[in-house]
């Protein structure tokens, strides 16, 4: 994602309480969120991404490419992804988040990005 110019968060907590694992912001303020799947078992077993939809504008799920792709839905985009890169392999149909809910997002990947260079510069720092 950060070669497509995306700001990245690792681990944000949605207002539904959810945590994704990666949410990307590009430079014209489409936020993305990635589900990143180890293993089948691992997809099979969290079946919570349809609850992170209403938070982003596009939803991926990024697997290895050994990954049988048949078993990932065909409303989410798709990542093949290594320790070396990655690659969008399929778009995410794209639906356009609310302004309401675009400026909450926003403001929680920002106090998120925010918190943890705070935390780099001072890891005795309490997280709000």
């Amino acid at each position: 994602m950060r070669s497509m110019s995306f700001a990245v968060v690792r681990e944000l907590v949605l207002p539904n309480g959810r945590r994704a694992d990666v949410v990307g912001l590009s430079p014209s303020g489409a936020i993305w969120i990635v589900e990143v799947k180890s293993c089948v078992d691992d997809f099979r077993v969290d079946q919570k991404w349809p609850e992170y939809m209403e938070f982003a504008d596009a939803l991926f799920f990024a697997v290895s490419p050994q990954f049988p792709q048949e078993l990932l839905p065909a409303e989410t985009g798709l990542m093949l992804a290594d320790r070396y890169g990655g690659e969008i392999v399929r778009e995410a149909p794209e639906e356009r988040l609310a302004a309401a809910r675009r400026k909450a997002m926003t403001l929680r990947f920002a106090r998120a990005a925010a918190f943890s260079l705070q935390m780099l510069a001072d890891p005795d720092i309490e997280r709000a």
